[in-house]
């Protein structure tokens, strides 16, 4: 069975006037984040926080066309830049893409998933999305926690996208830390 993809409310573009503007290439760049943060720092890391069989939210599971209370494969981690960490990542994969085209999920342990998505030139992206959580949104808290009490904003800016790999769907969510600012504009080298 392939994935089908829903439509969702987040939006496609950061809306210039609640975005910061250091923030928005962050949000709208198509490449790795992975190799954007590790471009503008000297250590890069990959904490994981969470690597089990769960429900997905609601709008991931709608996003990936699943049943509701289907189980789900999902990872979170922090980036970390120079001990810091700067984003908050989840990526959900439905059970069935486990077992079959996404077999790399598995093990993929402190090692980043953007390093093996990008390359693989048979996996596709689709366009990025984003939205602003903020303390009324239980992903907010989530974040939160994830982010070990780091503080954050009255609002978190989040963007994700959906990986496509043989029709068979990854969705990797993405939470920005204020200390993501902190990394200069340019890459280091």
């Amino acid at each position: 069975m392939r994935t089908r993809l829903r439509r969702e409310t987040w939006l496609s573009h950061p809306p210039r006037a609640t975005v910061p503007a250091a923030l928005r290439p962050w949000l709208t760049d198509p490449a790795s984040l992975t190799a954007r943060i590790r471009a503008r720092s000297k250590a890069f890391s990959v904490q994981v926080r969470a690597q089990r069989l769960g429900r997905p939210n609601r709008d991931e599971a709608r996003l990936l066309g699943l049943r509701r209370g289907e189980l789900a494969w999902i990872r979170e981690v922090l980036l970390i830049a120079d001990g810091r960490p700067v984003v908050f990542a989840r990526s959900v994969l439905p059970r069935a893409g486990l077992r079959g085209v996404w077999r790399l999920f598995q093990g993929m342990g402190n090692r980043p998933l953007g390093a093996a998505l990008f390359a693989d030139p048979r996996i596709v992206r689709q366009p990025l999305a984003c939205i602003g959580l903020d303390r009324r949104d239980a992903r907010y808290h989530r974040i939160a926690a994830g982010l070990a009490g780091q503080a954050l904003p009255a609002r978190v800016w989040a963007r994700r996208s959906v990986f496509l790999l043989r029709g068979r769907a990854l969705l990797v969510s993405e939470a920005f830390a204020p200390a993501i600012l902190d990394l200069p504009a340019r890459p280091l080298r």
